[in-house]
């Protein structure tokens, strides 16, 4: 009986209350109650000094955000705290508090102090605390001043979330996208990321229109293909391309693209299109572009759809690889192939083919005219082969001044040469050579020295007859002007002119 007495009338605690303790003890997060009453009289202290800027205040004297921070008191913190710092219990954590709060963490307590000093009973903040082991923590932190505690802030309730693996994952993404920022932009290669969705929903409206031939379609709308040129949407740029480009800046070089991407270039973006239509995503080819100095850019252009970006066309990389070096140099080798290197006139290899082209496809009648430089050994033994070289450059000269499309001049021989003029006939011939003798009359007169001379004949095919027996009867009555030649020059001799 005295049990059951003393047990109904000794005090109960309410069950509310006992269940915001269960409630803060089991929290998942952490929960630290604090008194803030210590910041609040130092707050009232600065207001009465005339303080009115905290942060500024706190710039002229960095020490009182740590002044605030020792004024603080920990009233209790909950299971989930002592876990996460690594504490055996409140003791342990509250005495070495300057262990868990340290380095970075006044920088973002000055921000917390702040919220409060503009009138904020709440606060929050992204920090750095530390375990006792010494382990970091990326945290969360939330701060309220409870209600009824507004007055003095001597009960606050903090929550810390820790956030170190979401942090860690942000960092890594960062880091990521920091390196893959790098490649982009330091590429040796010019990188262009741009946006096809608008030409992807006009070849999308071109195929539900009917269009199933589409080479035949662009061929009768050559406009659609420009239309397709204007929608592409350049999204980014890297730096070596606005160094192949000569650009300044990117928004220069976005600004003129209809300067680099022009003539020539509109045929491959044609064929382009086409293999979009064929479904091919990923391309290459060779496509002439122009730098904003208006210089040639030869380009091996490499094309692709960016994989998760296939049903839109939204993302697309580009990569320009420089080759006006190479196609220079493929360009060069084949000047050389077809070219002299002296007189810059075509060469015997391409007089060989012409010659054999003209004899099954015509144009009928072809002349021939065979010429020969008079005088070109007797140069070479008194005045040596400088001297000869520089007279067949003359010959060059000349005979590349008087050649007009479709003719051509060629050197098959040391001194000799021949011109090949399809669909002309006997008068087309003479006519060419008095034009090369009005020609070599005015070399001489600019050139002091030795004199230049050619010995011309021309013959004429008629359709069915043989080119080679054309260019042997030219070169027979060659080689009679030539006697002719010497001839007259030993009889000027013999009678003293």
């Amino acid at each position: 009986m005295p049990d059951t007495l003393t047990q109904r009338i000794e005090p109960r605690v309410p069950s509310t209350a006992r269940d915001d303790s269960e409630m803060f003890e089991l929290a998942p997060v952490s929960l630290w109650l604090e008194d803030f009453s210590g910041v609040r009289a130092l707050f009232d202290a600065w207001r009465a000094e005339g303080v009115t800027d905290l942060r500024a205040h706190f710039a002229e004297h960095p020490q009182r955000v740590a002044q605030c921070a020792h004024s603080i008191r920990v009233i209790k913190v909950n299971q989930k705290t002592l876990t996460l710092f690594e504490a055996a219990d409140f003791d342990a954590l509250t005495t070495s508090l300057s262990t868990v709060f340290r380095d970075d963490m006044l920088k973002t307590h000055l921000e917390e102090l702040c919220q409060l000093w503009a009138g904020q009973t709440h606060f929050m903040s992204q920090t750095v605390n530390y375990t006792l082991g010494g382990r970091r923590l990326d945290v969360l932190l939330k701060g309220v001043v409870l209600p009824g505690h507004e007055g003095r802030w001597d009960r606050v309730l903090v929550s810390l979330e820790n956030i170190t693996e979401l942090e860690a994952a942000r960092h890594r993404t960062t880091l990521a996208e920091e390196y893959a920022r790098g490649l982009f932009e330091n590429s040796p290669v010019s990188l262009w990321v741009e946006d096809f969705s608008a030409v992807k929903r006009l070849l999308d409206d071109a195929r539900a229109a009917g269009i199933s031939d589409f080479r035949v379609f662009t061929d009768v709308h050559p406009e659609f293909v420009e239309r397709c040129m204007q929608e592409i949407h350049v999204l980014d740029i890297n730096r070596h391309t606005l160094d192949m480009f000569a650009a300044p800046d990117k928004k220069t070089l976005l600004s003129r693209l209809p300067d680099v991407f022009r003539d020539d270039m509109r045929p491959h973006f044609r064929e382009q299109l086409i293999d979009l239509w064929d479904g091919k995503l990923f391309q290459q080819r060779e496509v002439l572009n122009y730098s904003l100095d208006g210089s040639e850019v030869h380009v091996h252009l490499q094309f692709s759809v960016l994989p998760g970006h296939e049903r839109h066309w939204d993302l697309v990389l580009v990569a320009l690889t420089d080759i006006t070096a190479r196609k220079k140099a493929e360009a060069y080798l084949e000047f050389l192939g077809k070219h002299d290197v002296l007189t810059k006139l075509r060469n015997r290899s391409f007089y060989v083919d012409e010659l054999n082209r003209l004899e099954r496809k015509g144009p009928f009648p072809v002349t021939v005219i065979m010429a020969d430089l008079n005088g070109l050994k007797r140069v070479n033994d008194q005045l040596g082969h400088a001297a000869g070289d520089a007279l067949l450059r003359r010959a060059g000269e000349v005979l590349a001044k008087a050649m007009e499309t479709p003719f051509h001049a060629a050197r098959i021989g040391g001194d000799e040469f021949a011109i090949l003029m399809p669909s002309t006939d006997e008068r087309g011939g003479a006519a060419m050579i008095d034009t090369i003798r009005q020609l070599v009359d005015l070399n001489n007169q600019f050139y002091p020295g030795s004199v230049l001379s050619f010995s011309m004949a021309a013959a004429t095919a008629q359709l069915g007859e043989r080119l080679e027996a054309t260019v042997q009867r030219a070169d027979l009555l060659m080689y009679d002007e030539k006697r002719a030649h010497y001839a007259n020059q030993m009889s000027a001799a013999a009678n003293g002119n």
